[in-house]
């Protein structure tokens, strides 16, 4: 160690020891110790420095002294949970900053600990994946689904800043299942449904087979115990056969693979997990006694070249099953797992299973993504590690790649996201090749819009057709094993709104959402501030005034908005209300001043006016309804939206001293209102208030081609414009033609617009309007 890393390290260590009272294992009472400390100690000497092992000693004081006080649900010590977690790692041989990780990883949750006393004690790589485990907490959600939701979308954005993330997570949840039998049966259930769906798939798409194996098995235990325990006996009463046909299995292999010349070989048989018998027997429709394969066995060889010689070898000594054999060796999975896999007729006539694979292999099969760190530790000085160690690289970016639409926010609803997640992470691949010869991953079903977009996004945008195999396909095309894809493109051609019902791969859908969002967001954000615009030149303000602007940046804030053009687009696109902002651009340049409080004998006295009195308050009147009343003798007045025009704010309108019912307001251009002039005298002068945040009620009126689920799309379309519905009718020629007719709330006349086009962009609607004044007959009224 230099002298700049020894005073680094020591002044981590004065950090350290001002925030604890302990910093070495053996100074920390016993009745605050893990139980097996010493085991994470041992696993962890065996493969770090002295300084790591340092580093991973103190992380443990620090979090034993900060769970001092807590205990799980099933009584012990809180502490034993992040060690054996770290022992999880340990075994794997990760490195230091993933095991201290794996130590702090409830401090921040559970504890008075911050992310920054983490930071500053084991530096930013630590903190960063404390805080990727960290579950998302004090937030309010509706439902146990969209929780979820939530922290798995934050786990896969911090797996795109650090895969280890997802790592240590795995290992927390492996832990967790082991100790399950503390928590209550529904939460048993809900946590054992989670990992089977989620966590076990994600170990499988890391090529963590020894975690996932484990965590179906332990899954099928809480979600099926009689299945289970019945698999369980059946496996343990045939145990002593099946051990005695192995035996015999590998002896005869062992003797003709010793005759081809191949050494340094191991073969090992292995039985299969109890999720996968109760798989194979759901699957196959067979009971327990008809599955014969319930062995198989691994042969390791020391090259690629052995593990050819002896799939030779073992199709010399038994017939093998047509179909069965895979090459992944040639072709990896998705996972980067690599091995030969052949079915034969082996001793007894029942089929046999035989995987063939190097060392390396079988390390990549059980470590996955994590033997990418034991590579790394190497340093590079040997060519092939290095090739190795470039390869796996290559295999943690197209996992991000493969998952990042998990990250985005695209899918703002939770039960869809958490659908779309399991149908991804269970998918079965396809492998074909690009016309180069290169083995591109697909999921299976895929289409080459699917293949295009994996390539690249820009080549899936400006897509135009596809060969397969040298043919013009179309792009909805389904891809089949061994297919060879040719993506035809034009630089001016743009991604069709069509694609998204083409396209297999949430990966693929979310860049063509993407894309969309970004043209449609230019648009907006030119029509919101053109509205926004004018809406302040109402109110005698610029919006490119210094002020305006200034106050424009406060309201943005106050909205939480990044920046201006995101409050434009908004607008623009009718999610939030020109109107609303208007009166906050306004709030802040010209604020009213508040009046002072008034006493009780105050309050009083303006409730009681004097006695014989009858002055009224000049100036105009303020109504709930968003109108304006004018004139001295405004006051008192009741005033109504008349329902036969429904004016809006933003109309031009005229009111109506009606008798009994006060102040009528129809829109200048109702039909009505040509006989209300035949009485000036009771005319009078009406205007919007454009501070108030009053409702209206518009009636609209859509005509389209009947459908099955036209309504449904269409009130839809009405709700994600931010519309209330209040009442709707429908009627249905016989040439097929459809009339709706909705009475909606909307908050002003900018917000119809936007509403309107919503509306036309449902399939089969070929015209949305206002319904105008005199049109359709009879008013539709509210239901009760």
């Amino acid at each position: 160690m230099d002298a700049a890393t020894r005073a680094a390290h020591d002044a981590s260590l004065t950090s350290f020891s001002q925030m604890v009272h302990y910093t070495k294992a053996d100074d920390l009472p016993q009745e605050i110790c893990a139980d097996n400390y010493d085991r994470l100690a041992q696993l962890s000497s065996k493969y770090m420095s002295p300084e790591d092992c340092a580093k991973v000693e103190h992380a443990y004081c620090f979090a034993a002294e900060k769970h001092s006080a807590q205990k799980r649900r099933s009584g012990e010590l809180y502490i034993n949970h992040p060690v054996e977690v770290a022992i999880i790692l340990a075994e794997l041989n990760m490195d230091c900053d993933v095991v201290c990780a794996a130590l702090l990883h409830d401090t921040v949750e559970d504890t008075e600990v911050s992310l920054a006393d983490v930071t500053s004690l084991f530096g930013e790589t630590v903190a960063g994946l404390v805080d990727g485990v960290t579950k998302l907490t004090n937030i309010e959600v509706s439902s146990m689904d969209e929780k979820q939701a939530l922290n798995l979308r934050k786990m896969f954005l911090a797996m795109s800043r650090d895969i280890r993330v997802i790592i240590v997570k795995l290992a927390d949840r492996l832990h967790n299942m082991r100790t399950l039998a503390a928590l209550r049966e529904d939460r048993r259930l809900f946590k054992a449904r989670e990992t089977m769906d989620v966590y076990a798939p994600l170990a499988d798409r890391l090529g963590m087979s020894s975690i996932k194996w484990e965590l179906e098995d332990l899954s099928f235990f809480y979600l099926e115990p009689e299945a289970y325990q019945r698999i369980a006996r059946m496996v343990a009463e045939s145990r002593e056969v099946r051990e005695r046909y192995l035996a015999e299995t590998i002896k005869t292999l062992t003797d003709e693979l010793k005759r081809v010349g191949l050494q340094g070989f191991q073969i090992n048989g292995r039985s299969k997990h109890y999720w996968s018998i109760y798989q194979k027997m759901k699957r196959k429709g067979k009971e327990f006694s008809e599955i014969y394969d319930l062995v198989a066995l691994r042969v390791i060889c020391q090259s690629v070249g052995d593990c050819y010689s002896a799939l030779g070898a073992v199709h010399s000594l038994w017939h093998p099953m047509p179909g069965r054999f895979k090459d992944y060796i040639a072709m990896p999975k998705l996972n980067n797992y690599q091995s030969l896999h052949t079915t034969v007729i082996g001793p007894t006539a029942r089929p046999l299973e035989i995987q063939i694979r190097t060392f390396e292999m079988h390390e990549q099969a059980e470590y996955g993504i994590a033997a990418h760190w034991l590579y790394k530790k190497s340093g590079g000085s040997s060519a092939a590690k290095t090739a190795e160690a470039q390869r796996l690289d290559d295999q943690i970016n197209m996992l991000k790649h493969s998952l990042d639409w998990a990250a985005s926010d695209e899918i703002e609803d939770p039960k869809e996201f958490l659908d779309t997640l399991k149908v991804d992470l269970f998918d079965q691949e396809i492998y074909v090749f690009t016309p180069k010869g290169d083995v591109m991953s697909l999921r299976a079903g895929a289409t080459p819009l699917d293949f295009a977009y994996s390539v690249h996004t820009e080549v899936g945008n400006h897509c135009v057709g596809a060969k397969v195999n040298g043919v013009v396909t179309p792009l909805a095309h389904e891809l089949v094993m061994g297919d060879r894809v040719e993506i035809l493109t034009n630089k001016n051609a743009k991604p069709s709104r069509d694609w998204l019902n083409i396209v297999k791969t949430p990966s693929a859908r979310s860049k063509i959402k993407r894309y969309f969002t970004a043209v449609t967001k230019d648009d907006d954000a030119a029509a919101g501030r053109d509205i926004l615009s004018k809406e302040l030149r109402k109110r005698g303000y610029g919006i490119s005034t210094a002020r305006s602007t200034r106050a424009l940046h406060t309201v943005c804030e106050q909205l939480n908005y990044r920046q201006l053009e995101d409050l434009f687009a908004a607008i623009g696109s009718g999610k939030v209300a020109c109107r609303m902002v208007g009166n906050r651009v306004e709030q802040i340049l010209d604020p009213k001043p508040e009046a002072p409080a008034k006493t009780d004998a105050e309050q009083r006295a303006a409730a009681q006016p004097a006695r014989g009195s009858n002055r009224r308050p000049r100036g105009p009147r303020r109504d709930s309804s968003g109108v304006i009343v004018k004139g001295e003798s405004s006051d008192g007045l009741l005033v109504r939206l008349a329902h036969c025009c429904n004016p809006v704010a933003g109309d031009d309108i005229v009111g109506f001293i009606t008798r009994g019912r006060g102040v009528s307001v129809h829109r200048a251009n109702c039909p009505n209102v040509k006989g209300l002039m035949e009485h000036p005298e009771r005319m009078i002068e009406v205007g919007w208030d454009t501070q108030a945040d009053a409702l209206f009620q518009v009636e609209i009126v859509v005509e389209c081609l009947d459908r099955m689920g036209l309504l449904k799309d269409v009130t839809i379309a009405i709700g994600d414009a931010g519309a209330n519905i209040l009442s709707a009718s429908t009627s249905t020629s016989r040439d097929g033609m459809a009339v709706l007719r909705f009475l909606v709330e909307i908050s002003d006349a900018s917000g119809l617009d936007p509403l309107l086009a919503a509306i036309s962009q449902v399939e089969s609607v070929y015209d949305a309007r206002r319904l105008m004044p005199g049109e359709g007959g009879a008013t539709m009224k509210r239901r009760s």
